[in-house]
């Protein structure tokens, strides 16, 4: 019995462990935003920082597994479960392909979108920023809590990268919620080929949902260069765009999948 238990709950178990090592990493962390620095301090601190991202990298690991085999747990069990039919969704071939290509094209978008992939062609870093390319360096001190420490790296005069631990957060859970909803919308759309009943709209509501970067990056688009201040203000929004947009894209699968156990029980009867 003991056994039966601990394959059912150790999914669970290594998601929760994984986000609990993460907030509690950025507690910790956070200790350092008015830290005064001296010359003595930085390699201590440099260190500091290489661990900091050693632990959130296994976080990462523990959660990726932990949710694999949620997954595949889900579709052993015989049940009309909500989380069992999502299991079930998501666990076919087609599927899986769907949520990694929905995983993937979001979560480079959102590098875009987010300045984690930097791309300006029309500076050159060494010039404007005196950088040594191609080079890498970490950030240890000093910042809010979520932004330290920052890795920045130059690997062209016009390709870089930024990667602030918040921003490596959202990157990851956004884009799996998207291809999470881009494989359940998928199957809600072949539902209504079927004339299941699901109706076009309320199949299409995790595809339009699917995108919280787009608000931001619309808005940029629209005001243009011109208006730099607002530019800006609207960049620093688009984490308050992502974050407004998680319990959407929590919703959403519940949502489709309840409306697609309905559809099938009725067909069924």
């Amino acid at each position: 019995m003991e056994t039966k238990i601990t394959k059912k709950t150790d999914g669970k178990i290594l998601i929760i462990t994984g986000f609990v090592a993460i907030v509690i990493l950025f507690l910790i962390y956070s200790r350092f935003e008015y830290l005064n620095v001296t010359l003595d301090a930085v390699p201590v601190l440099q260190r500091i920082a290489f661990a900091f991202y050693i632990i959130l990298g296994l976080s990462f690991c523990a959660i990726s597994y932990g949710l694999y085999r949620f997954h595949k747990q889900q579709t052993t069990k015989n049940e009309n479960t909500i989380l069992a039919i999502i299991g079930v969704i998501t666990y076919n071939k087609r599927s899986r392909q769907i949520f990694v290509a929905a995983f993937i094209a979001y979560g480079l978008f959102f590098a875009l979108a987010s300045g984690i992939i930097v791309y300006q062609p029309e500076v050159i870093f060494s010039e404007h920023y005196g950088a040594v390319v191609p080079s890498a360096h970490i950030t240890s001190c000093c910042g809010p809590p979520g932004y330290m420490p920052k890795i920045v790296a130059f690997f062209t005069e016009h390709i870089g990268l930024q990667i602030i631990p918040i921003n490596l957060v959202l990157l990851l859970v956004v884009s799996y919620l998207v291809g999470l909803n881009f494989a359940i919308a998928a199957k809600a759309f072949s539902i209504t080929k079927q004339g299941g009943g699901l109706g076009a709209i309320g199949a299409s509501t995790g595809l339009f949902i699917a995108c919280p970067t787009c608000a931001g990056t619309v808005l940029s688009l629209l005001v243009g260069g011109s208006a730099i201040a607002l530019t800006i203000a609207i960049a620093q929004l688009q984490t308050v765009f992502i974050a407004i947009s998680i319990p959407v894209l929590l919703v959403t699968p519940i949502i489709m999948t309840r409306r697609i156990r309905k559809i099938k029980s009725e067909s069924c009867s």
